[in-house]
């Protein structure tokens, strides 16, 4: 991470210091090197207000949390899928509350509940780094997780859906199955890649322990899949209700097994500060180095030149600042796909159009999972996670060009 981060600020310092030599002044124009000096402000700014905005959300969701724990709601969910997550994390103890943070991070990331998401993700973080060996250095079950946070199968992505419905599209949910063959490709990535690391350099096979499967976890798979035809025939219309929902049930279930679900939620919201509090010093180092190089034209350079040869692939040169700035920016990605599905020369449903939305919908900001998770439980030696969430970032991207140009090809 010190060489991805010592990088992106030296390529932009020489950039910026190119386009100053070039630079003609004049009253209306701010200088190249102005203009890096000012997004060293801006980016520190966003990162501490990025922070104090995730304070309200995170207090509440892992206030959430604290209910379904103490209703043992996360000890029913962990019965049901450990079997099929203890493959994927063998080192987590038997009935180990991380497991069932675990079920519920990547439970809201399928539906595509982000905000959900990422307070199950900082407590499934916690209590991996319980139980730790090495304080400060990334477990290989942290790495895997953060690895499936950026890549994780999502079934609906609703804000993407929502967006291309007010650009106009008569397909709104055109792009979930090609969300889902995306995120399925960048996952299958993720666990392959992070699971080979981890043997290579353990010379040795992590072997869980089996673990037999009897009725109660037949059926809950069998709801599992049940639910993907269902997501995407109907998933536009229910989105809206997704976090109500889930909201009014994990209430009802406290009620139900005589939670205090005040009390219960007043608990858990406690650690929501100081999460933000913590997070803030990797935000403002990780996105100051990201508008720095956004900011020098670096960006805009590789895009440039980038898309002569993605071209060749079925990746445009529209396209591809989606796919270089997805990984970097969430706010930035937004950005250009907005900018992307409301040009009259492209429009949402173009073959560019559903590949942006793809891209965005089915890829993470993989810096800023980083940053927050990692940075949550002062996390400084981070392995091999960002390399391994890089390429889950490509296969994404790759998986996003084959389904689009299987499904929506001719409208190129």
């Amino acid at each position: 991470m010190n060489k991805i981060f010592f990088g992106l600020v030296f390529i932009a310092f020489g950039f910026a210091c190119f386009h100053q030599f070039n630079f003609i002044a004049s009253p209306e124009a701010i200088s190249p090197m102005a203009a890096l000096s000012q997004s060293v402000i801006d980016s520190s700014k966003a990162a501490v207000t990025l922070s104090i905005g995730l304070i309200g959300i995170m207090a509440f969701f892992l206030g959430l949390m604290k209910v379904a724990e103490s209703g043992g709601l996360l000890k029913k969910l962990n019965y049901l899928l450990r079997p099929f997550l203890i493959k994927l994390f063998p080192d987590i103890p038997k009935d180990h509350p991380a497991m069932g943070s675990i079920i519920m991070n990547m439970s809201a990331n399928m539906m595509g509940l982000a905000n959900a998401a990422t307070p199950f993700g900082i407590k499934a973080m916690q209590e991996l780094e319980e139980i730790n060996p090495n304080k400060g250095t990334a477990s290989d079950s942290m790495i895997l997780f953060l690895a499936l946070n950026t890549s994780s199968v999502t079934l609906l992505p609703t804000g993407v859906i929502a967006l291309r419905a007010s650009a106009g599209s008569i397909d709104a949910a055109g792009i979930l199955p090609t969300t889902l063959f995306a995120t399925f490709c960048s996952t299958l990535t993720a666990i392959v890649i992070a699971k080979l690391i981890t043997k290579l350099k353990n010379k040795k096979s992590n072997n869980a322990p089996s673990v037999k499967l009897n009725w109660p976890h037949y059926l809950f798979a069998i709801s599992l899949l049940s639910a993907v035809p269902l997501l995407i025939f109907f998933g536009a219309s229910a989105s809206p209700f997704m976090i109500p929902v889930l909201i009014i049930s994990i209430f009802l279930y406290g009620l139900v097994n005589k939670v205090p679900i005040y009390e219960a939620m007043v608990e858990g919201a406690k650690n929501g500060f100081n999460i933000a509090v913590k997070i803030i010093p990797f935000l403002v180092t990780i996105l100051v180095g990201i508008g720095m190089f956004r900011a020098s034209g670096a960006l805009e350079f590789f895009v440039k030149h980038l898309s002569k040869f993605t071209n060749l692939f079925g990746l445009p040169g529209e396209a591809l600042p989606m796919a270089l700035l997805r990984p970097l920016s969430g706010s930035g990605a937004y950005g250009v796909l907005a900018a992307t599905i409301e040009d009259p020369n492209i429009g949402p449903d173009s073959y560019v159009g559903y590949l942006v939305s793809t891209i965005q919908g089915s890829t993470e900001t993989t810096f800023y999972v980083l940053a927050v998770y990692f940075g949550a439980v002062q996390i400084k030696k981070m392995r091999h996670a960002l390399s391994v969430a890089l390429l889950a970032d490509l296969a994404g991207v790759i998986g996003a060009v084959i389904a689009c140009q299987w499904m929506f090809g001719h409208l190129q």
